[in-house]
């Protein structure tokens, strides 16, 4: 199989289909996060600010930390800093960089709401747009595959010699079906308990990241990779404290799970 494009031209302009699918992906993600939002009694109108905010601070991050822990290639460099276009955004830098912005401002729009149960109605839309990101993003981009295969479904990336094993349809698919099992839980008792739904997000997002990034990509020497392995397992373990703690002393709703239509005050 031929290498997929990552480019097309229009006249003197050149599009990188990359960007084209995150902004997909991201749209998605706004629309889906909004409804479920709305559905569960949430005010929406700030929410278009809110993530908007969210997501100038997310691609702040992702940039910064793929220039940081890449230095070795941008040092005397300052004109790749900035060339996002060429791909290189470290999915860690921007949970980083998102996550005191968001909440801030979730304090700031919904001070008298729950944060647990804002967050059991944003974490499933995030994760659906990101399973929807990685196959419309990375699977787009300059080199991005994973290591050598010779299996049959291995495929040629743009930048990558042989064919590599097709890690964001893997991670796509591994994201869409967490986004099932988030979907499947909210609807069992475990979704009466506040916070519960994003504690399992938090703690199956971050256990498969750490093993996508040593499995299948193959880059276990790379600081960069590393420090992805580390902060996606750090990412895990605090799901599993916020599961256990919200177990234990959560809020919890016997009437209705969390996503249903209910009124937030």
């Amino acid at each position: 199989m031929s290498a997929f494009p990552t480019s097309f031209h229009v006249g003197p302009l050149t599009f990188h289909v990359y960007g084209f699918g995150l902004a997909i992906a991201a749209y998605v993600a706004f629309l889906y996060s909004r409804r479920r939002l709305e559905r569960a009694g949430f005010d929406v109108r700030p929410y278009g600010t809110f993530a908007g905010a969210l997501v100038v601070a997310a691609l702040i991050g992702a940039r910064v930390a793929h220039v940081a822990t890449n230095w070795g290639y941008y040092a005397g460099h300052p004109g790749r800093w900035i060339a996002v276009w060429h791909g290189g955004l470290a999915s860690f830098g921007g949970i980083a960089a998102a996550l005191p912005v968001a909440l801030v401002l979730r304090r700031r729009w919904w001070p008298d709401t729950s944060l647990a149960r804002f967050a059991d109605a944003v974490v499933p839309a995030l994760v659906a747009g990101w399973a929807l990101g990685r196959l419309l993003g990375p699977q787009f981009m300059v080199q991005g595959g994973g290591h050598l295969t010779h299996q049959w479904f291995g495929m040629h990336y743009v930048g990558q010699v042989g064919k590599r094993v097709p890690v964001p349809i893997i991670q796509g698919l591994e994201d869409g079906t967490l986004w099932l099992v988030l979907l499947w839980a909210q609807r069992r008792a475990i979704g009466r308990v506040a916070g519960a739904v994003a504690a399992i997000a938090m703690m199956v997002w971050g256990a498969v990241r750490a093993l996508d990034e040593r499995l299948l990509l193959g880059q276990q020497s790379h600081s960069g990779s590393i420090g992805v392995q580390l902060a996606a397992v750090a990412l895990a373990v605090a799901g599993a404290v916020v599961f256990v703690r919200q177990l234990r002393f959560g809020e919890r709703d016997a009437a209705q799970p969390i996503g249903s239509k209910r009124a937030v005050k």
